[in-house]
């Protein structure tokens, strides 16, 4: 078994697979940072991430769920569905909103207006133009979820990113130090 381990193709696979889980660390941290930045106005392939801040959708989401929503024409969005879009007034303004379309009309240039609310709220939201939407959310991540509540702590971001990172990279180190050692002696053996 040992052998194995030490195998050049066992080496080869584990240094690949370190890579592509840094790379995909990399990725996600980039993608989230865009979004975030930007205000969610860059989408990646019609797809957004958000996270769920407050409670105002309970129970259906809670709060630290991440949810991604795809961009849709505004006549596709149902009653019903729950949509992301970017508040114009009041105490929603410039922040992303995620609440449930409860009616659908359109306004005096044809255009069309929803009416949204959380589900725990007991007034609606100020009139959503077809402009402001983002997209209607179609999947909630449960395994981003439960890692962005965990990693959402200063422990859970030490233990599940930083260590995991140095352990990579030093693994990584670590076996380039000891190929090269082993080259050296078999060298100094001839």
């Amino acid at each position: 078994m040992k052998k194995f381990f030490e195998s050049k193709p066992f080496k080869i696979f584990k240094s690949v697979f370190n890579v592509f889980i840094v790379v995909l660390v990399i990725a996600f941290v980039l993608i989230v940072c865009l979004q975030r930045f930007s205000n969610n106005r860059i989408s990646f392939f019609d797809y957004r991430m958000f996270t769920v801040i407050s409670g105002s959708m309970e129970p259906k989401y809670k709060i630290g769920d991440v949810l991604v929503a795809k961009e849709v024409a505004p006549n596709k969005v149902k009653v019903g569905d729950t949509i992301s879009y970017l508040g114009k007034e009041g105490q929603f303004k410039d922040k992303v909103i995620t609440h449930e379309v409860v009616e659908i009309a359109k306004d005096k240039d044809g255009k069309i207006i929803f009416h949204t609310k959380g589900l725990a709220n007991l007034v609606e939201d100020p009139i959503v133009n077809e402009s402001q939407l983002y997209g209607v959310v179609i999947y909630r991540l449960f395994l981003l979820s439960a890692i962005y509540k965990i990693v959402g702590t200063t422990l859970g971001m030490f233990i599940f990113i930083i260590i995991p990172i140095f352990y990579i990279i030093g693994s990584e180190i670590i076996t380039y130090m000891l190929e090269k050692e082993e080259e050296r002696r078999s060298k100094s053996k001839k």
